[in-house]
């Protein structure tokens, strides 16, 4: 066999092993969404998770609290009578026990909604809703809260429900197999338009 030919056969050899290293070569999928690349319900994902469960059980615990103050009257709260004369003075001048009952119901349905971690998307957007209202007719009055006065509990409120609205529940939830805690956006969006939706209409309706 001459030189010529040896170098051909190993060219040869070598073309056939790329050509199968070639073809065994697997491509990922990058287009594939996460959940299904790696992701599944279990997962533990460190801190993110039990951080979503801290703002949840905080957020829903206080205004559980405040509802139960505007409804029962506990926690030294006003219950129904003398909050629906704080929401006259707020500026509200029909049917201001009605919405005391719709706020009062509002703050402990949804708030505990957050803390279960059921039906997260709802829970936030009735928060988000309520507080939204408060800031509204609360706007002239400044941005520093003292004396009853100023806004800016209510916007902290408000955007912690809408950080969960968007962001889902977390893994430590109830709701951790639902659609709308894996792919949270849409629902966020019309959690977002519900809530801006209810508050537009308790300040048609209410002043």
């Amino acid at each position: 066999m001459s030189i010529h030919d040896e170098e051909s056969k190993n060219r040869g050899m070598f073309d056939d092993t790329a050509s199968s290293t070639a073809q065994t070569t697997v491509i990922p999928d990058l287009g594939a969404e996460p959940d299904e690349r790696a992701d599944t319900p279990t997962r533990w994902h460190g801190g993110l998770d039990f951080g979503l469960l801290v703002l949840r059980v905080v957020l829903g615990g206080t205004m559980g609290a405040h509802g139960l103050q505007k409804i029962f009257g506990l926690f030294n709260g006003p219950g129904i009578d003398g909050f629906a004369k704080v929401l006259e003075g707020y500026g509200f001048t029909s049917q201001t026990t009605l919405l005391s009952w719709v706020t009062g119901l509002t703050e402990i349905g949804g708030g505990g909604l957050l803390v279960l971690g059921l039906f997260t998307p709802l829970g936030a957007a009735g928060i988000l809703g309520l507080t939204s209202s408060i800031v509204y007719v609360k706007a002239h009055t400044g941005f520093f809260n003292g004396a009853g006065v100023g806004f800016e509990y209510e916007l902290l409120l408000g955007t912690v429900a809408l950080v969960l609205l968007f962001t889902g529940s977390g893994r430590l939830a109830l709701d951790v197999n639902t659609p709308w805690r894996r792919k949270p956006l849409g629902f966020g969006i019309f959690g977002f338009l519900l809530a801006a939706a209810a508050a537009v209409l308790v300040l048609v309706l209410f002043r």
